[in-house]
């Protein structure tokens, strides 16, 4: 069985690296004669943009079956975002990208319950957040998906996670390793872009490989592991996003590890309905090293004043000794 899984391997990375140039070879074509719009953005010159269609693919047929289908469920939807872009509903403040991923993600918790996952399907779908705001810099994506793959496969030989589908537990975060490794290097080199589809792809299989590894209580742990590996490894970009975006003086890990977390379109959207206008003032030394200056940061306040500051105002809020 592990000689025809090995041959298998080989021919996953060679299928993820050959198709990954071809397409980067045909989208730079389309891109430069003015075909592929958002799938071609003007960064450096133009870079293909959803290249991770390539990934998304080979996980689709090779990916143990029935859990490939919550891939397929999020790809499908993911490509959506990936060709709208920043296109607003109308009047509404959120985007059809948005929209359509949200859909993406709720389709995939119901496809989750319905394969006996339960409320693992609901962090499996929150996976996507993390490795969402990852992909923001060339190759993070890519190195952090590396990296919780070999953890994975650590975790599952330690405590024997047992077979699935005749098929050792280790085949899953293996199938999502050599396809990463087929497709990262022109990601690393920063010449072509996994997209919404690509990252959705990875963060949902890696949701799926924690589950493998220790149902609910391993994709708990392992994702908010991703996390803080995510922080770590954006640190650098995140910093003057926090402190010159944001107003939060001084950021510290707490700050990044809440922001890979909570930020993007989903947690604004949650500080919005929970914090409404309200901006609330972290005080505590406590707090603000655990990051709640960046969780309780509320780009709907009606006066957006930066909470870093001793300066109040009547739209912010005082919590105590906070």
């Amino acid at each position: 069985m592990y000689e025809a899984m090995f041959v298998v391997f080989i021919y996953i990375f060679v299928l993820s690296a050959v198709g990954t140039v071809l397409l980067n070879i045909i989208f730079r074509f389309l891109g430069k004669n003015g075909y592929l719009g958002n799938l071609f953005p003007n960064v450096r010159g133009g870079i293909p943009r959803a290249i991770g269609i390539i990934p998304f693919i080979i996980l689709c047929f090779y990916f143990l079956p029935g859990y490939n289908s919550l891939i397929l469920i999020i790809g499908v939807f993911a490509i959506f975002d990936d060709v709208l872009g920043r296109q607003k509903i109308a009047s509404l403040s959120i985007e059809w990208g948005q929209l359509a991923r949200g859909i993406g993600m709720i389709l995939v918790i119901i496809a989750g319950f319905y394969l006996d996952i339960g409320i693992s399907a609901i962090f499996i779908a929150l996976m996507i957040q993390p490795i969402n705001i990852s992909d923001m810099q060339p190759g993070t994506t890519c190195m952090v998906t590396i990296i919780m793959s070999l953890v994975t496969i650590v975790v599952m030989l330690a405590i024997g996670s047992a077979p699935v589908d005749e098929l050792p537990a280790i085949y899953t975060p293996l199938v999502l390793l050599i396809v990463c490794l087929g497709y990262c290097p022109l990601d690393f080199l920063g010449k072509i872009m996994l997209g919404e589809v690509g990252n959705h792809s990875f963060a949902i299989a890696l949701g799926i490989s924690y589950y493998l590894a220790g149902g609910l209580a391993g994709v708990i742990v392992l994702g908010l592991v991703t996390v803080a590996l995510t922080a770590f490894v954006r640190r650098s970009t995140l910093r003057p996003f926090l402190s010159q975006s944001l107003g939060i003086k001084h950021p510290n890990f707490g700050d990044f590890f809440m922001d890979v977390l909570s930020g993007g379109g989903l947690g604004d959207l949650f500080r919005k309905l929970i914090l409404k206008d309200k901006q609330y003032i972290i005080r505590s030394p406590l707090l603000i090293k655990l990051g709640f200056r960046r969780l309780l940061y509320n780009p709907y306040a009606s006066r957006n004043a930066k909470f870093t500051s001793n300066r109040g105002s009547k739209q912010q809020v005082r919590l105590g000794k906070l």
